[in-house]
C-alpha cells in the first residue's frame, strides 16, 4: 500500500522497510513462543520432581544409624 500511495523510490523504500520489519517481528514471535514453551516444559518437569524431593527429605530426617567405618567390631 505504501508503494501505491507514496510514489517513486520513497514509497518503495518505505514498503521494503515495513516488510522487513514485519518479517523480523514474525521471526521474533516464533522465537518467543519456542522459549515460552521450553519454560513451560521446564516448570512441568520441576513440578513432577517436587513431590519426589519431599519424600527424600522425609527419609533423610530419620535418625542415622551409628556406623563404625574402618573400625573392627568388638564382640562382647
Amino acid at each position: 500500500m505504501c508503494a501505491a500511495l507514496i510514489g517513486g523510490g520513497t514509497g518503495q523504500a518505505l514498503a521494503m522497510a515495513l516488510i522487513g520489519l514485519g518479517f523480523v517481528a514474525a521471526t521474533s514471535l516464533v522465537f518467543l513462543e519456542v522459549g515460552l514453551s521450553e519454560d513451560r516444559e521446564r516448570a512441568r518437569e520441576q513440578a513432577r520432581r517436587a513431590p519426589k524431593r519431599t519424600e527424600r527429605r522425609q527419609v533423610r530426617d530419620r535418625p542415622r544409624l551409628d556406623r563404625m567405618r574402618g573400625r573392627p567390631r568388638r564382640l562382647g
